[in-house]
């Protein structure tokens, strides 16, 4: 499990206001879900008054919430609001293009990145391998079912222990084909493996005669989806050990964009004369 540190230091030229709210907003995970004005203060080296403000001013505006029995902040709707224009804009697509398009060279294989949907994976950015297509119909906005192949259990093998089992104990599991896991004790034996040695493959799973190979993709210490890399099982006559090296460096630098995108280097303006 990777985390990209937060660098804390002002971009020069950048208002130290606006940096510093944003920097606030960032603090907030699933392992730390609210704040009190001393503990940012504390947090991040800064007055109490400074802090106070900052908090006040991100509540006033929706983006955190206080509860008025703790005096403690969390997440306001503005972030939801945000965050579901996120996934319609496109943006995650034109920054996850140039990793997968890289990986897909690499390998030769069909790369996916998807993201969780309910009980399944769904597809975000995919590049073809050069076998040709493994679907006749696009793969970006397929769904993959969250107990049957390499894509889905590479994620879900990361959820903390008690969503896992919330999700996978009492619910009917399809069968795909004679290797698809239904048995749910059988499944959880499998996902700890996966999170043990840090990656998933699977052979026929979903696809019969399709091979995947895939690894969790995190935001910070959050498992945010998988990427993955698949093809006929005749193209992994060795297995997977020799893609995963590609594989883990591909992720770590999808997380790397995600986290911190690259910017754009403005030219210098010409001399004036």
């Amino acid at each position: 499990m990777s985390e990209i540190p937060l660098d804390r230091r002002t971009p020069t030229g950048a208002l130290q206001t606006v940096d510093r709210a944003l920097l606030v907003l960032l603090a907030f995970e699933r392992t730390r879900p609210d704040w009190g004005v001393t503990e940012i203060a504390a947090e991040f080296g800064w007055d109490t008054s400074v802090a106070q403000r900052l908090l006040s001013t991100l509540a006033g505006r929706g983006f955190l919430v206080s509860d008025p029995a703790t005096r403690r902040y969390r997440m306001g709707p503005a972030v939801l609001r945000l965050g579901r224009m996120w996934e319609r804009s496109g943006s995650l697509e034109l920054l996850a293009a140039p990793v997968l398009e890289e990986l897909g060279r690499a390998t030769g294989d069909t790369v996916l990145f998807c993201l969780p949907d309910s009980f399944h994976m769904r597809c975000v950015a995919a590049v073809e391998g050069e076998s040709g297509p493994l679907r006749y119909y696009p793969l970006v906005g397929e769904l993959y079912p969250a107990h049957a192949g390499a894509t889905s259990k590479s994620f879900y093998a990361f959820l903390p222990d008690e969503q896992r089992h919330r999700l996978f104990r009492g619910r009917p599991m399809a069968r795909f084909t004679d290797r698809t896991v239904t048995d749910p004790d059988e499944l959880e034996r499998e996902l700890v493996q996966v999170r043990a040695q840090g990656y998933a493959w699977t052979v026929g799973e979903y696809d019969a005669g399709i091979a995947t190979v895939a690894v969790p993709v995190f935001l910070g210490r959050e498992p945010y989806g998988s990427l993955s890399l698949g093809a006929a099982k005749e193209r992994f006559a060795d297995g997977p050990e020799g893609r995963l090296d590609a594989l883990r460096k591909a992720a770590s630098l999808l997380e790397k964009r995600l986290t911190h995108p690259p910017q754009r280097t403005r030219k210098p303006r010409a001399p004036q004369s």
